[in-house]
């Protein structure tokens, strides 16, 4: 059975790029039948941010993407946070040590640094020159017992080559000669990544891992443990990366970096799930709208690309607007609510509010700066009045507005069908075109030339009392 697994480490919200990765996991897991697991890698604690584990859960929630094992729910292969594991990894450190492929070393900072600088002297990368392989064993024993900080390296080869199989990349071949002996076990006992996560993968039947192509250079090095086990290694499957342009990953000092920044700038999830999912996946046709069940029957690893994907938000803008258009009147209220709270209308009928805002909103951010006049009047001078196409001036809108603002007055159901017979009824029997009329309304009523609704649309919202006052306001500029 397919076993694949996503293993964020939580340092704070979920990136665009990891959110991506559990996609493509989940619907790879999905799509063949398997099991998707969710697994927190959290050994890093320097950047560990508290509260980061639940913004986790919650992103895959909300977006629906379930995972069949992870630490809220167990499973036979738990614990699945990291540092609940951490008695499991110093054994597997110390049988590698038994059988000298590991080490203990007991260098020091201040010793690493020297000769860091030595080799930056030289020119040279600095690589460790395994100092500490060539103690005895009583020297070790010695340290060991006298409480010295170590930490537990691979012993890598020194020649031949390590390399693997990439599903996406092909072949990968490094010479040993050119990697480091890395750390395995650190010196406050915990498992470093790199050594974490081949331990991990493995006691959980992980048979495929996805990941970033960032871990393509440590993939050698995790199959150099596989080997030195004599475990049998799983697929790799490594994606490119999501840049903002040709040059630039998306960066969280530019705000494009993390999930949650589009959901606060009014992107709908389903709309940033199916764009993200054709960052780097194609699904061989020409379709481009995917529900969460269409993507998992949809996809495969002969869609993936290896080019780099550039986010482009102005087709996510694109995308976010279309399935604005798809909601139900209802959902579109739902989501819209908060802006109109904002915007100081949470009044006002709703069903008018869509019908003007919906075929507009791109995103949801949008709606209290379409809306604003409507919470209060903006200044504004008469020459707004002049209107070419409407064939309208100041003194024309005078006339206009003298002419309707006893007609409204007097009209006993404040309705919009009532607002539209009387005014285009109006309209019609002064011979006058229907613009010329309300053109004049509507800059009196608004403050501004361009509106989401009409005339007749922004009285309705308005209302009576607050109308007339703002068409006799107009009158008076006039």
């Amino acid at each position: 059975m397919v076993r694949t697994r996503f293993a964020p480490s939580p340092t704070g919200y979920m990136h665009l790029g990891n959110l991506r990765s559990a996609l493509y996991t989940y619907l790879y897991a999905k799509h063949n039948g398997g099991r998707f697991i969710l697994r927190i890698e959290d050994t890093d604690r320097e950047r560990y941010v508290e509260g980061a584990t639940d913004v986790i859960y919650r992103t895959l929630q909300s977006i629906g993407m379930q995972w069949d094992e992870g630490p809220d729910i167990g499973g036979d292969y738990g614990p699945y946070v990291q540092s609940e594991r951490k008695a499991m990894y110093l054994p597997y450190a110390e049988q590698l040590v038994r059988e000298g492929k590991a080490y203990y070393c007991f260098c020091t900072k201040e010793e690493l640094d020297e000769r860091r600088a030595a080799a930056a002297a030289r020119g040279e990368t600095f690589k460790y020159d395994k100092h500490c392989l060539h103690m005895s064993r009583e020297e070790v024993e010695r340290r060991l017992a006298a409480g010295e900080p170590y930490v537990i390296r691979q012993n890598v080869p020194e020649t031949g080559e390590a390399s693997f199989d990439d599903v996406i990349y092909g072949h990968i071949a490094v010479d040993c000669a050119e990697l480091d002996d890395m750390i395995l076990i650190k010196a406050d006992g915990m498992p470093t990544y790199n050594f974490a996560n081949v331990i991990d993968d493995h006691t959980m039947g992980i048979t495929h891992v996805m990941r970033g192509n960032e871990y393509l250079a440590s993939t050698p090095k995790y199959n150099l443990l596989y080997d030195a086990f004599g475990w049998e290694k799983p697929a790799y499957i490594h994606m490119t990366p999501i840049m903002r342009d040709a040059q630039h990953k998306l960066s969280k000092r530019d705000g494009d970096a993390y999930f949650e920044d589009y959901l606060n700038k009014g992107y709908l999830k389903e709309a940033i799930v199916n764009y993200v999912a054709l960052l780097g996946w194609n699904p061989g046709d020409e379709r481009e709208f995917f529900t969460l069940d269409e993507l998992i029957e949809a996809f495969s690893i002969e869609g993936m690309s290896k080019s780099p994907a550039i986010f482009d938000v102005n087709k996510l803008t694109w995308m976010n607007a279309e399935y604005i258009r798809r909601l139900s009147p209802e959902a579109f209220t739902a989501h819209a609510a908060p802006y109109y709270a904002e915007a100081g209308i949470g009044g006002m009928d709703t069903g008018i509010l869509c019908r003007i805002l919906q075929p507009r909103t791109e995103v949801f951010t949008q709606i209290p700066g379409m809306v604003d006049f409507l919470a209060a009047l903006p200044e504004y001078e008469a020459d707004l009045f002049t209107n070419k196409k409407s064939k309208t001036n100041p003194e024309v809108a005078k006339a206009v507005l003298e002419l309707v603002i006893p007609k409204l007055e007097a009209l006993p159901d404040w309705t919009e069908e009532a607002l539209h017979e009387t005014l285009l009824g109006l309209a019609a029997a002064q011979g006058m075109k229907n613009g010329t009329l309300l053109w004049p309304v509507r800059i009196a009523l608004a403050g501004r030339q361009v509106t989401p609704g009409g005339a007749i649309e922004i009285a309705a919202l308005l209302g009576r009392e607050e109308s007339l006052r703002r068409l006799n306001e107009g009158l008076k500029k006039l």
